[in-house]
């Protein structure tokens, strides 16, 4: 199929103006665009936040039927849609049906005074995630011609994110390869990743899917056979089944970024113990100072003649699911092999810190 790259992702919520709080507060998202019954919207209302090229929806429903309420229900506030811009929406519609995909949105034009934007659906190998297409003949600042109604909002004079990196699945233990292949099935995806991943406590496996251009890019994650209960455990068990666990955004300046979340008070997961003591022995000659990185929490991993820089930030989802990665790119197309370890050893920290809290909590109850 012929990507643009991801379009936009399509959050299903409880309370749009609730949901949208720590993505403008925090991550420095504004609002650019409302959509409801005023604007022929039946049984939902959506806002449109944005910041750089992302794009985010999210979704109310306002009637008991609507679908976003019984996603809601099962799975709290999560990424329902990763719509994916191709240039011809109603061909891949069709070309993803032949290839064994199931519909959900048949090709439907919207137009506007400006010109119209083609969208169809079909159903993605992962729960209740679909993935949508997307093809503008309309200028971008007209989001969705006909359903969206425009909110001018000024975009601040330094944005911490610019695009969307990637975006990460959690999995059920034993369907990784079978995801893989689906995809590579469906949407003409190739693995062009793996790691395994084995700590103290726990352990994943993983593989990465990506078009030809690296724009549209699925990290896959599953529990490892024969551990403990771990982080993905987690994911799974609070989500009540496989979905999107993190976003990556991509900035020019991750240190600078990484201080406007902690400006905006985003936490921030801590670095494992013991990192930064060997990190110049493992990647080298870097262009940042090492003490800097540390305070930062920014996490580094050699690739090549390149590096990548990322931070991690802890989730404030109701149910501790989805959570984000900031990550910065010289010259490095991967995935930080180090890094994905450091990451699963941070929230297992996370979640042993949470359940020590818990549990002081419950004693200091019972003392009372």
């Amino acid at each position: 199929m012929d990507f643009v790259g991801i379009d936009h992702l399509e959050m299903y919520v409880g309370n749009v103006e609730e949901a949208a709080k720590p993505f403008c507060s925090g991550l420095g998202f504004r609002v650019t665009g409302r959509a409801g019954p005023e604007t022929g919207q039946q049984g939902s209302r959506s806002l449109l936040l944005q910041q750089g090229h992302i794009r985010l929806v999210l979704t109310q429903a306002l009637a008991t039927q609507h679908e976003a309420a019984d996603y809601v229900a099962l799975h709290g506030d999560g990424i329902k849609d990763v719509a994916l811009r191709v240039t011809d929406a109603t061909a891949a519609f069709h070309d993803a049906l032949r290839r064994g995909g199931q519909p959900v949105r048949e090709p439907r034009v919207y137009e506007g005074s400006h010109g119209q934007l083609i969208h169809a659906t079909v159903a993605s190998p992962v729960g209740d995630v679909v993935h949508s297409f997307i093809q503008r003949e309309a200028p971008e600042s007209d989001f969705w011609p006909g359903r969206f109604q425009p909110v001018v909002s000024a975009a601040p004079e330094n944005e911490l994110m610019v695009t969307l990196d990637h975006v990460a699945l959690c999995l059920m233990p034993g369907t990784l390869q079978a995801t893989v292949d689906a995809y590579t099935r469906l949407l003409g995806l190739h693995q062009c990743h793996e790691e395994n991943v084995e700590t103290q406590y726990g352990g994943m496996n993983s593989k990465v899917v990506q078009d030809a251009t690296g724009r549209v890019c699925f990290p896959m994650m599953v529990p490892m056979p024969g551990k403990l209960p771990g982080q993905i455990d987690r994911f799974l068990s609070n989500h009540r089944g496989p979905g999107v666990q993190h976003l990556a955004f991509l900035c020019d300046d991750i240190l600078e970024s990484a201080q406007g979340l902690r400006e905006r008070q985003f936490p921030l997961l801590d670095s494992p113990a013991g990192y930064y003591e060997a990190m110049t022995a493992r990647v080298g000659q870097l262009d940042e100072d090492i003490e800097v990185l540390r305070a930062g929490n920014v996490l580094v991993d050699r690739e090549g003649e390149g590096y990548l820089l990322q931070v991690f930030t802890r989730s404030v989802h109701e149910r501790r699911t989805l959570f984000f990665e900031i990550i910065q790119r010289k010259q490095a197309r991967g995935f930080g092999a180090a890094n994905v370890r450091a990451l699963y050893q941070s929230v297992e920290q996370e979640m042993m810190r949470k359940e020590k809290e818990a549990a002081r909590a419950a004693l200091l109850k019972t003392g009372s």
